[in-house]
């Protein structure tokens, strides 16, 4: 599976995707995707990451957003050169669907910005062949 990578003013979001088998259940229509996010600070100057907007969107054109503070219950600060990684998991009713969002990010001064979390494709790979 293809993830995804995007830098918006100096913070570098990644995510790798992967189909869960083992927690899907095809007959009751239920697809689990795990992803694995690196948020990298390239610029000069320590960040927050406050909240997440995620935009889910299923094979059926179904939009779900998820909006929360921080990420699996953290709002971590992040210092130049540094990185947080974590990983997160999203059932779709359809083997294919897609996401993609932003988070809050803050500077030390209050001032905030939006760091694009770039669009990424979640399938089970048996759905392309």
């Amino acid at each position: 599976m293809h993830g995804s990578e995007s830098t918006t003013r100096g913070v570098r979001v990644q995510v790798s995707p992967r189909f869960v088998a083992e927690r899907s259940d095809r007959r009751n229509n239920l697809w689990v995707f795990s992803y694995e996010v690196r948020i990298s600070n390239l610029g000069d100057r320590p960040v927050q990451l406050v909240a997440r907007h995620w935009v889910i969107t299923d094979a059926n054109g179904r939009v779900e957003h998820v909006r929360g503070p921080g990420v699996v219950g953290e709002q971590p600060w992040i210092r130049p050169g540094a990185a947080h990684e974590y990983m997160s998991g999203c059932p779709l009713p359809t083997s294919l669907g897609s996401m993609y969002g932003s988070y809050t990010m803050l500077f030390e001064d209050g001032e905030q910005f939006e760091a694009e979390i770039a669009p990424f494709v979640l399938v089970e790979p048996d759905t392309m062949n």
